[in-house]
């Protein structure tokens, strides 16, 4: 792997630091991949977390392989961190970032680049940034709708002393530019004050408005409302803000977690089906159910008897907490799912283990509706396929995305019953959705607002459009930079 770029004046490079998730760094190589097209050199930075996610050195070869104008430079590893006081997965990425913060410096200083790019999860680094007078920008992986949130709670957090898990699902919360949305739908980690995770939030939140500006993977006619407001520093006192998206992954590379036959045999099968036939059930690249609630999505699929749909069934996950993190091992399907059902099923129904090249499955013309986790990549690639979408939010800030979705965007329909008791979605809510989605008028008119959504999108990325010129004015900048 590359260990940085040029350092001469012409061509320092633009520094991107991503987060370990998948979910952000393919974000991030994505706007790596944008910004090399218009000949900035783009140097991304990759941290390893201290347990195992699988290797991503073949899907780092393959992104540099395929676009040469960005090099990888990977950090030392850090073997141990401190203990947290945290459940939450988020909070471990604080911890990361924090430790690998001198290794960053090293980094920034031995390379010098023009400009460098930060991860939310990352904003440790901006004192490094500062330090060495880099001007530092964040890249915002989720949408302005969430942003907003963000810059708000602060203000929220003052106001209060109530922990968001004590309020009951009728106590609304309300923010500028956001539907009103209820409390029990808060961020996962932010549900409890008093959580080592809260504060880590708290903090990156007070520090977004020190960058010299916030990058947006959204377009501002998907999220008006929540654009505008944070741009007329409604939520708090906000640098530039900069929507430059929707960015999706352009080249279905391999993952760490599958590719090869399970990609030619999901798109392969899907050749064979009717044009938007096709249910697809995908729940990113951590979503996990256990073994109960698998069977549950069973069961739904085979009441719907003449729905054809692709499943992606990922291992449950690990009762050893020591494993909570790492990745899972391939799934059983013949113990996960009900005895027979692989045979009931096969003639209108693909399971496959792990993975799928979700992008292309969803631009597939076969497929006419997703079931998904609500994370903001996966929207956006339903948007731009004009796929609409059951929204059943697992984790981090997808309760808020499924509010959104669905009350303000106007592009969801959400299962019930992720949120109460034991947080199983029975097989006849999964049935009902599936066919409501499938079969009906309301169906029907969320496929017409899904497919106008489409249009915008593909409008704002054209030159000249909003997304395009908003990042073309920004390149221009970083150029004399």
């Amino acid at each position: 792997m590359a260990g940085g770029a040029s350092a001469t004046t012409t061509r320092r490079p633009v520094v991107l630091y991503p987060s370990p998730g998948m979910g952000h760094l393919v974000s991030m190589i994505e706007l790596g991949k944008t910004l090399g097209l218009r000949g900035l050199p783009v140097t991304i930075v990759v941290i390893d977390p201290p347990y195992n996610t699988g290797a991503t050195a073949p899907f780092l070869a393959g992104v540099s392989a395929a676009n040469p104008c960005i090099s990888f430079h990977r950090l030392p590893k850090v073997d141990r961190l401190p203990p947290v006081a945290s459940e939450h997965q988020e909070a471990l990425t604080f911890a990361l970032a924090r430790a690998s913060n001198p290794h960053l410096h090293a980094f920034l200083a031995s390379t010098r680049p023009r400009v460098l790019v930060l991860d939310f999860f990352c904003s440790i680094a901006l004192g490094a940034a500062r330090a060495l007078g880099v001007p530092a920008y964040f890249f915002f992986t989720s949408g302005a709708q969430v942003l907003a949130y963000f810059l708000h709670l602060p203000v929220l957090h003052a106001s209060t002393k109530s922990n968001f898990k004590d309020m009951g699902e009728d106590e609304l919360v309300e923010m500028p530019g956001l539907p009103p949305f209820p409390a029990t739908h808060n961020i996962l980690p932010l549900m409890d004050r008093r959580d080592e995770a809260y504060g880590e939030f708290l903090r990156v939140c007070g520090e977004l408005c020190l960058a010299d500006g916030v990058i947006v993977n959204t377009f501002r006619s998907l999220e008006r409302r929540a654009v505008d407001a944070v741009v007329a520093g409604k939520c708090a006192p906000t640098p530039k803000v900069y929507c430059i998206g929707p960015l999706i992954k352009s080249g279905e590379v391999a993952t760490t977690t599958g590719g090869g036959k399970e990609e030619e045999g999901c798109l392969a099968w899907l050749d064979a089906q009717p044009e938007g036939s096709v249910v697809f059930l995908c729940f990113g690249s951590i979503g996990r159910f256990g073994a109960e609630q698998i069977k549950e999505v069973a069961r739904g699929l085979e009441m719907v008897s003449e729905q054809r749909f692709l499943w992606v069934v990922r291992a449950p996950p690990s009762a050893d907490p020591a494993k909570k993190f790492e990745r899972p091992p391939e799934p059983d399907l013949e113990a996960l799912l009900p005895e027979g059902f692989l045979a009931r099923t096969g003639s209108r129904g693909l399971v496959v283990k792990s993975w799928a090249p979700q992008r292309d499955v969803l631009a597939h013309k076969a497929v006419g509706g997703f079931v998904t986790h609500c994370g903001w990549n996966s929207v956006l690639e339903a948007v731009m396929a004009g796929v609409p979408m059951i929204a059943w939010p697992l984790y981090a800030e997808q309760r808020l995305n499924r509010v959104f979705l669905e009350a303000e965007l106007r592009l969801a329909v959400a299962v019930e019953g992720y949120d109460k008791g034991a947080g199983v979605v029975s097989a006849e809510e999964v049935a009902e959705k599936v066919r409501w989605l499938m079969e009906s008028e309301g169906g029907r008119e969320l496929r017409e607002r899904t497919m106008e959504a489409k249009r915008r999108a593909e409008d704002a990325l054209r030159e000249g459009g909003e997304s395009e010129a908003t990042l073309a004015g920004l390149v221009d900048a970083w150029r004399t930079t």
